[in-house]
Order: C-alpha cells, then structure tokens, then sequence
C-alpha cells in the first residue's frame, strides 16, 4: 500500500474513534483507556511516522516545554520522550531534582506548578518502589490541574507515565504496535499466543512494570497470554485479576505456569524479561523508607542466590524450537542480558538475540512516535483533522534544494 492511500485510510479510522476524554487528560495506565483510545494512539502514530517518511513536519506547537523528570536510569524512553516532543515542536527540560528545592523542602505541588509556567507536557519514570512512583504521578497532575484552574498555569500540562511501579504503558505500547506491524494487522491478533515469561538475570531488583503491563494490555487483544515465572516470583495480584478481566472481555484467556518450556510450547510470542517478586520489592520499599541500608545490603544478597537458582529459566535455542514453527517472534524492552556477551550467564541466547537483533531494535522505534500519539491526543480535540491539515500545509522537515 502506497504512503498517501495508507495515511488515508489511518485518518479515516482515527476520525471514527471516540477520544474525547484523552483531551486535557493523562496517560497512566493502559488498562484505565477504552479500546477506542487505545487503538488511536497505534493510529496516530502510524500517521506521524508516515509524515515523517515523507518529509512533511508534525511540528504543531511553535513553543512550549515537554518536562522529563526520570527517577530511574534509562536510554531508550529518554530519548524516546525527548524525539516525541521534537517531533511536535516542543523543548525538552529536564527536571534534575538534585539540583533543584526538593531537597529543601519544597512540595510537589510547588514544584510541579514552578516546573509548569510554559510546559505543555510532564513525562515521568518514577518505577522503583512499590506503591510509590504511581502514586507520586498522580499527586503531580493533580497539582498542576489545580494550579490551572486557579489561574497560576496559563495552560494546564498533562502528564504521560514513561514508567511507573505498576504499568510502562510506552513501552507496552510500542510492543504491541510492533506486533500489530509483524502480524499484519490488529484483527490478525486474536488466539495468537504470548508467553510473558521470567528470565534468569545475575542482577536483582528489576521493575515489575513490563511483565505486568504487557499482561495488562495484551489480553485486551483476544490474545491466548501465559504468564511464566518461578515460584515466588509473583507480580501484583491486583494486575493478575486486570488481565483475567481483560482475558475474559477480548475472547481471549489468561492463565499462570511455573514451567517456562509449558509458556513457550507453540508460542507465537515471547517475551523472556527478568524481573523482582513483588513481596521482594515491598520489602525492599520498606527498607529504603527506613533508611535500612545494612537490611538493603542483604536483600540484594538473598534475592541473587534465588535468581541463581533458576538459570535454567533461559531463551536459549532449545527453548525456542519449542515455539510455533520454532519461529515465534522474539521481544525485549531492552537492555537485555545477553549470555556470554553482557554477562556470563543471562536472560537470552547471544545466537537468539543476534537473529532476532534488527526486529527488537525496530520494535523499540516505535516508542518515539507512540508518545508522540499520546502527547498529541492529550493535547488536541480532533486528531483526524490536524492531521490532514499538516498534510495540507506540507512543510518539509528537511529542506531539499
């Protein structure tokens, strides 16, 4: 399908769906959205890359600040954020809380307002403890609402979670618009089996925010979603029943094993990813609250003797040929630990991961534009036409002589 004929058809879609209620709202968690809302932001972000590969600019704000503010350590979401708010014309400032008031007392709500005066978006990654980063965003939005209505903001910043304790909703986003890409359409989707699986990683304490959002949003698709990992390495109960709702909603199902090769066996999908227990990262919540640096010192020591125990659970060849065709396609949020290459023994085959090396790195180009979307819908009424307007006006992003 030629570039033009698919734009087309992306408006046409985008115009039929209701997103009335993204408009001067936040992006939490994917499974708080309507499946209207959700499928626009996969629309509109096709449509915006597709501008884009044909050298028209989506600049839509002529100023304005995207605040990134990330708690955590990250390459790709950060710079994620910042080509999504390039690509609509806004400027990136990052919010560095060491060099800021926090210190001294300052209050989030003084903070988000001082931050907001020009901001037109707040991005936040805040995923380390449990109970926490979800929570913070909420209490940063609902100040700068706050500070809107009572006429302290000139515009009121809507908020997009780049990653919190309960849901990476860019992320899971972007994974399945990649998927929706290599299966040939969404409607292709439904009884497709994804295994969202533990993995062996000789680090501790990762997030529990990818396995729980891929959970959280791919059993909306009619998908058949098997959720892998070792005894006592469980996710949020409460995310688990969102995804047996969601299961049993779409038409699809949900189910748990503690037997990797069980999730893998005919899997079109696989996503082998590390992750902490969540009663390991309350603990670990708990110890930081009380400043208990010796109790962190030894929870780190005890949770990386019980991941040794299970370096078995790994993406290694033989457990892809248990895959359907030995073929299913393989995702990674990325890093991963590459076994001999990162690390001595990790999450996934080097021979595994180089195969599959281009789709994940083209899978991971999705999320620039998936946030663009989600910026995009926050902040305009009628998606549909502004996109054809930047059709119409035609600017070229790159000038050609």
């Amino acid at each position: 399908m030629d570039k033009q004929k698919n734009f087309d058809e992306l408006l046409k879609a985008i115009a039929g769906r209701k997103t009335e209620k993204m408009y001067q709202n936040d992006f939490f968690l994917t499974w708080e959205k309507t499946e209207d809302e959700l499928k626009a932001v996969w629309e509109v972000a096709d449509a915006l890359r597709n501008l884009r590969e044909r050298n028209i600019s989506t600049r839509v704000f002529d100023s304005g600040l995207g605040i990134s503010l990330f708690r955590d350590n990250s390459t790709r979401t950060r710079f994620s954020f910042a080509s999504a708010c390039n690509l609509l014309g806004l400027e990136v400032s990052d919010l560095d809380e060491k060099k800021s008031q926090v210190a001294h007392g300052e209050t989030v709500r003084e903070t988000a307002n001082m931050i907001s005066f020009m901001a037109d978006i707040i991005g936040i990654r805040d995923d380390m403890y449990i109970g926490k980063g979800n929570k913070y965003m909420h209490e940063v939005a609902d100040s700068v609402a706050q500070g809107y209505k009572d006429g302290v903001l000139e515009q009121r910043p809507t908020l997009v979670n780049l990653q919190c304790d309960i849901d990476h909703p860019t992320q899971c986003m972007a994974d399945a618009l990649h998927v929706i890409h290599e299966m040939g359409g969404i409607e292709n989707l439904k009884g497709k089996k994804l295994a969202m699986s533990w993995a062996y990683s000789p680090s501790y304490g990762k997030p529990l925010s990818v396995p729980q959002g891929v959970i959280g949003l791919f059993t909306r698709l009619g998908m058949e979603v098997v959720l892998a990992h070792p005894e006592g390495y469980d996710v949020m109960g409460d995310v688990v029943e969102v995804a047996k709702k969601n299961a049993q909603q779409s038409g699809g199902s949900f189910r748990l094993t503690h037997d990797m090769k069980d999730a893998f066996r005919d899997a079109d999908i696989v996503y082998p990813k590390s992750w902490a227990p969540f009663a390991a990262m309350e603990e670990r919540t708990e110890l930081y609250g009380r400043g208990d640096q010796k109790g962190i010192d030894e929870l780190e020591q005890r949770l990386l003797k019980q991941n040794a125990a299970h370096k078995d659970w790994a993406c290694t060849e033989e457990m892809m040929k248990l895959t359907k065709n030995g073929k299913a396609l393989y995702l990674h949020c990325l890093p991963a630990d590459i076994s001999g290459v990162s690390c001595e023994e990790g999450e996934v085959d080097a021979s595994v991961f180089d195969r599959y090396r281009d789709p994940l790195y083209k899978e991971a180009s999705f999320k620039p534009y998936v946030i663009a979307s989600m910026i995009l819908l926050e902040k305009f009424r009628d998606p549909a036409k502004l996109l054809r307007e930047l059709e119409k006006r035609g600017q070229r992003r790159q000038f050609e002589a």
